[in-house]
């Protein structure tokens, strides 16, 4: 159960920036309170790789609270996981890159 908590905690923050025009859901960008605007995409990614690392963090917490040691990982295991991050956050770039396009 644990697990699946994890992965639904990892694919809501990474479809996150995609679902809003300011930044961190907090910070209105300059051009927000125009109609019609919509964020940059590259301020998508920003936060994006942010929300990694931030995620990232508290679940490397959280296995130190529950197992009270941390297992050691070599750079294969965070490319994987930046790649499995980058494939959660698809549907939110289907929703506000390619979907909203065409409506």
């Amino acid at each position: 159960m644990t697990n699946w908590a994890i992965l639904g905690l990892i694919f809501f923050a990474a479809n996150l920036p995609w679902f809003s025009d300011k930044l961190f859901y907090v910070i209105p960008l300059n051009r927000s309170a125009k109609p019609g605007f919509s964020k940059n995409v590259a301020w998508c990614l920003l936060e994006l790789s942010i929300l990694y690392f931030m995620t990232g963090a508290f679940i490397r917490y959280a296995e130190y609270a529950t197992l009270g040691q941390v297992a050691p990982q070599a750079w294969e295991f965070y490319a994987v996981t930046a790649c499995l991050f980058l494939v959660f956050a698809f549907p939110g770039f289907v929703y506000k890159v390619l979907w909203k396009r065409t409506i």
